[in-house]
């Protein structure tokens, strides 16, 4: 099986979209092995991204992420970071596909209520960074 990490980002999670989402998330056949409820420090956004420093939308991006509560998960199933981001669908909503969770709970690029890692050696970063071997049941 494998891991992937995923964030519910501070927009979904302040418009009340948590639970829909940990719904959909549970329905696809994805198991919760880690979840945290947190609030993001912008230092702490700063390091979760620091591979987009150089971009131009960094600070605005890290702006966001340490805004408000958000909810941070490792997910398992086979294929888990293809499967999740095909259930995130595009960064950009509006570019998503019909049934995809930014199609339906995404505002903008900026705002697009979810988060998952792109590969495995980022996974296995984004796990790290927010929890311990202990805490992934």
């Amino acid at each position: 099986m494998e891991k992937t990490f995923a964030i519910i980002k501070p927009d979904a999670f302040a418009a009340g979209y948590a639970g829909k989402i940990l719904a959909r998330i549970y329905e696809e056949g994805f198991k919760v092995v880690g979840i945290k409820k947190l609030y993001m420090s912008k230092v702490e956004a700063e390091g979760f991204y620091y591979v987009h420093k150089a971009r131009p939308f960094f600070g605005e991006l890290t702006e966001f992420m340490s805004s408000g509560p958000c909810i941070v998960m490792v997910l398992e199933a086979e294929g888990a970071i293809k499967k999740w981001r095909d259930l995130m669908g595009a960064t950009n909503p509006a570019d998503a596909a019909e049934g995809t969770l930014r199609r339906e709970f995404g505002g903008s690029v900026g705002e697009n209520a979810t988060h998952g890692s792109d590969a495995p050696e980022t996974a296995a970063f984004e796990i790290g960074y927010f929890f311990s071997g202990l805490e992934l049941l």
